[in-house]
């Protein structure tokens, strides 16, 4: 176990709390997945679905290793290179993705050969925050040409945002939220921001009105749209009521100390509630200890970020990990709001807690970027502090040798005379 800890480089406090959050997984993915196993005839067997979660997890660690090691400034070229992939990406998902879940709107891609369903605008969210990273980091020792950035930065933003907004406009949003937090802390100028804001507002209303007009259009979700903002503003009944008012069933009886693992009763009756409700179900099993517990995991997560930002040498390597790391938090929040109605129903799951692959592989690709950069900083920390040591030891030899009042020899210098018994000083 030394021993691979050993390998683990970067940040281990983002280590720690990642390997925490997916360990506690477990429990509660198990205990909701026995609706699931009794949807459809099914023999109610709920260790499958521990055993494909446990796979879940594997692969996502697995991915975390490969992708620090790769040095982050790499990710500056690739993002560039694989947006136009992830737009041919999306665009197939628009015209052929498939419906999971009874969405009115396709969000997964099959793939044939393995048999693997994923969802790209989760791969897109990625790619797009490591590119608006790159930008930024590129033009920040120069004055921003706002009609150059809209080439350059907002076109493939709006077009990226544009092939997702039909099936997931939370999504959307979050991303989109996302790219003006960053933007503004790369020091984009504020009356820049302000327009941009304005053109996605109206690109927003322009798309709604034109699926309300030409609804057989396109796939799009709309009507879903509209239906949860009424029902979450004016308490008007609609399709997601069923789940909210489980989800708070769940939450009230937990009370402080809970039911207790496995003992949860609305995990029966939450149609998603080993995804996006199941923190109701943490809550109803665990209590508000429990609740609050997953809450300063992703708090202190946030913290580790936050110095793992300032922390970083480069410019790039602060932002990407602005942009990788925040939007995960912010995600866990508004998973937690919509179980407690806070916000309307959203579909955004608990990262590195709910159940689904893409989730979770999403996720680990990014804190894989992000430990890269806490690595090489570590990296960094090192070499200089060798440098300092070699430093330090040459001035005692120097020292040494002015008191001891020899004089230099014309042939070779004190740096040369004290090469040797400088390697046994750092041996040390």
């Amino acid at each position: 176990m030394k021993q691979l800890v050993s390998k683990l480089k970067g940040d281990k406090g983002i280590w720690s709390f990642v390997a925490l959050l997916a360990l506690f997984s477990f429990m509660p993915v198990f205990s909701a997945s026995s609706n699931l196993a009794y949807l459809g005839h099914g023999t109610g067997n709920t260790l499958g679905y521990l055993v494909k979660h446990l796979g879940h997890i594997g692969c996502g660690f697995l991915i975390i290793y490969y992708v620090h090691k790769v040095p982050y400034h790499y990710f500056r070229s690739i993002s560039k290179w694989l947006l136009p992939i992830v737009w041919g990406v999306l665009a197939i998902t628009m015209i052929k993705g498939t419906v999971i879940g009874g969405a009115n709107a396709s969000r997964w891609l099959q793939i044939p050969v393995v048999g693997i369903s994923f969802q790209p605008s989760a791969f897109a969210a990625v790619v797009l925050f490591v590119y608006v990273s790159r930008y930024l980091s590129k033009t920040r020792q120069e004055p921003i040409d706002f009609v150059a950035s809209l080439k350059e930065l907002w076109l493939p933003v709006f077009v990226t945002l544009i092939f997702i907004l039909p099936s997931n406009f939370s999504t959307t949003a979050l991303i989109f939220s996302m790219i003006i937090m960053l933007v503004f802390i790369g020091k984009y100028p504020l009356k820049y921001i302000g327009f941009i804001i304005g053109m996605g507002v109206l690109s927003l209303t322009f798309f709604i009105l034109v699926a309300k007009a030409f609804p057989d259009a396109f796939k799009n979700r709309v009507h879903t749209w509209e239906s949860r903002v009424e029902s979450f503003f004016n308490d008007k009944p609609g399709e997601d009521d069923y789940q909210i008012e489980k989800a708070k069933i769940a939450i009230a009886s937990g009370k402080i100390y809970g039911l207790g693992p496995g003992k949860s009763v609305q995990k029966n009756f939450l149609p998603q509630s080993s995804s996006d409700f199941i923190f109701a179900i943490i809550v109803e099993e665990y209590g508000l200890i429990g609740g609050l517990g997953v809450l300063a995991l992703y708090l202190l997560l946030l913290f580790r970020f936050v110095i793992a930002s300032h922390k970083a040498k480069t410019m790039f390597g602060k932002l990407v990990v602005v942009g990788l790391g925040f939007p995960m938090i912010f995600q866990a929040m508004i998973n937690m709001a919509v179980a407690v109605e806070l916000l309307p129903v959203t579909g955004q799951t608990l990262p590195l807690i709910s159940s689904g692959g893409t989730s979770i592989w999403m996720t680990c690709i990014a804190l894989g970027i992000i430990i890269g950069v806490t690595k090489k900083d570590e990296e960094i920390e090192e070499e200089m502090k060798v440098a300092a040591k070699r430093e330090e030891a040459l001035q005692k030899l120097i020292d040494a040798e002015l008191a001891s009042g020899e004089e230099n020899s014309d042939n070779y210098s004190i740096e040369d005379k004290a090469a040797n018994p400088m390697d046994a000083v750092l041996n040390k």
